[in-house]
């Protein structure tokens, strides 16, 4: 009986557990203020995501949640442990350098040659 209840109380256990993986919520890293990125991101406090914010104002969006490794105290196991959480919308596509027109030599004009008469 004991072994019943074992068996019950691990597979409720792991169901929770599961469901719970499922329903992790989502962060918009480019976005959120420091005390959603600390309420959301595992292993993140709160100076750590003001570390956050103050990069992100300092060097603009991130482009990538690798990125989040260039902030100070953040290494990529934690960006690991949570990249299912995160979200990197608000980033602007890059902006494609202007063509220039090309340079155009000035064309000099050879004068024509006089035809002789025959």
């Amino acid at each position: 009986m004991k072994k019943l209840f074992l068996i019950v109380k691990t597979l409720v256990l792991s169901a929770l557990l599961a469901s719970s993986a499922f329903a992790a919520e989502k962060v918009n890293i480019n976005t959120a203020d420091a005390a959603t990125l600390d309420r959301v991101l595992v292993g993140i406090g709160p100076s750590k995501a003001e570390a956050i914010v103050v990069y992100r104002k300092q060097n603009g969006a991130f482009r990538s949640a690798d990125q989040l490794a260039s902030v100070k105290g953040i290494g990529l196991a934690t960006i690991e442990k949570n990249r299912d959480r995160i979200l990197l919308g608000g980033v602007a596509p890059a902006a494609a350098p202007a063509k220039a027109a090309p340079a155009k030599a000035p064309v000099a004009k050879a004068k024509a040659a006089p035809a002789k008469a025959r």
